[in-house]
């Protein structure tokens, strides 16, 4: 692939979006590669993904506006498929996803660091969706996703203003876990993937899958799909291995 960068690690895997002259802004290639490479890493049981663009600049400084300037209407909205299909992937996909976004995530960068399941950042992070300047509104998930996760008052004054937000302010809404020196953003990531890793594979992923379906629905539903993912978790080998060592180290006090 151009543009896409994938390195395995013990907890599973990094990875880089290298498009760096172009701040790895999200052209069709990139999302076409994006899209192969998540689906090429679903079938590898990882335990863990961790997700960056490549430099200190940009994790993804926003969709490449010029290959937009000039589509048709029907030529948008397929571009827009393009970005949907990757960023669902991202999103669904089967183990937990950590964002390590150094510098700018603005536009399309801002909506893919959205479909990750926790967010970390550099302090010199900028986060924003300047679409309505531009003319358009964001088209990757961002008036979706941003509202589910800040708030619907906060992501409509980020929308409609298009103003950028720095880490901190990110951090104090929420929108990423935690901000970070940029020489120690990779280190942050890797060690919290290195905790995940620690655990149940099937059990991490199957909280993952009842948090991702059970939110949007009424309590009631989503409590029926944890309950069934729990009664799920005891056919697998993990349950019976870790339950027993747990008796065990008990019997050792």
């Amino acid at each position: 692939m151009r543009y896409i960068r994938y390195e395995e690690k013990s907890y599973g895997g990094v990875l880089t979006i290298s498009r760096p002259r172009a701040l790895n802004a999200l052209n069709s290639q990139v999302l076409e590669e994006l899209e192969e490479a998540l689906k090429n890493l679903e079938g590898k049981n990882l335990k863990c993904l961790v997700i960056t663009g490549e430099g200190e600049k940009a994790f993804v400084a926003g969709a490449d506006i010029g290959e937009m300037k000039d589509l048709s209407r029907n030529e948008a909205y397929l571009f827009g498929e393009k970005g949907k299909k990757a960023f669902d992937l991202l999103e669904n996909f089967p183990a937990p996803v950590i964002g390590a976004i150094n510098g700018y995530a603005l536009g399309g960068g801002c909506e893919l660091a959205l479909c990750c399941d926790i967010r970390l950042c550099s302090k010199d992070a900028i986060f924003g969706q300047p679409e309505v300047g531009l003319g358009i509104i964001p088209g990757f998930g961002g008036t979706q996703r941003l509202a589910r996760l800040v708030g619907v008052a906060r992501a409509k004054e980020m929308i409609y203003t298009g103003k950028n937000i720095r880490a901190e302010e990110a951090l104090r809404i929420g929108l990423v876990n935690g901000v970070y020196p940029y020489e120690n953003l990779e280190e942050q990531a890797e060690n919290l993937a290195e905790k995940i890793a620690r655990n149940s594979l099937a059990a991490v992923k199957f909280c993952k899958k009842a948090m991702n379906e059970g939110i949007e629905k009424e309590l009631s539903e989503g409590l029926e799909i944890e309950n069934h993912l729990f009664a799920e978790c005891f056919d697998t080998k993990e349950q019976k291995e870790r339950m027993q060592e747990f008796l065990e180290r008990g019997k050792k006090r």
